[in-house]
């Protein structure tokens, strides 16, 4: 009886890379790009959630909505915050090139460097942010 499949001694040899050891993701630049975006993503998600949900509190009790309000003053929720700059920010900017990606012709051609674009405005903004908050923090903490 005939078979129509190969002998493994007349199947031609694959040239496939070893899989390197130790990564998860084995993507580019993009791909980083992507997973970063989904998880700024989520965080803004839940951030509005919380926001509706601690603004909602002035109707039910506008003490208990003070006492969360002061909450947010504490140096941890300021770290938060910048936390939360960086992530609409790098969401936004990101949301941008995707847009320019999906929607302008020459987009797929000009995607990394509109991606080093995104991370350069994205520096530009937050270390700025990120030295008012943290010295805010500090001044909360030690007094000043």
């Amino acid at each position: 009886m005939a078979s129509t499949t190969a002998s493994a001694a007349e199947a031609p040899q694959r040239a496939t890379a070893p899989r390197a050891k130790g990564r998860l993701y084995r993507g580019d630049l993009g791909m980083w790009s992507w997973v970063a975006h989904r998880i700024t993503g989520v965080l803004t998600f839940f951030f509005l959630f919380v926001h509706v949900l601690d603004t909602a509190l002035v109707r039910v009790s506008p003490n208990a909505y003070d006492t969360v309000i002061e909450t947010y003053k504490h140096p941890v929720m300021i770290l938060f915050e910048l936390g939360l700059l960086a992530a609409v920010l790098f969401h936004a900017f990101n949301g941008i090139r995707v847009m320019l990606v999906d929607f302008w012709a020459k987009g797929t051609k000009y995607q990394k460097p509109m991606l080093w674009t995104v991370v350069g405005l994205w520096l530009v903004l937050v270390i700025p942010a990120a030295i008012s908050l943290i010295s805010r923090a500090v001044t909360e903490v030690f007094g000043g």
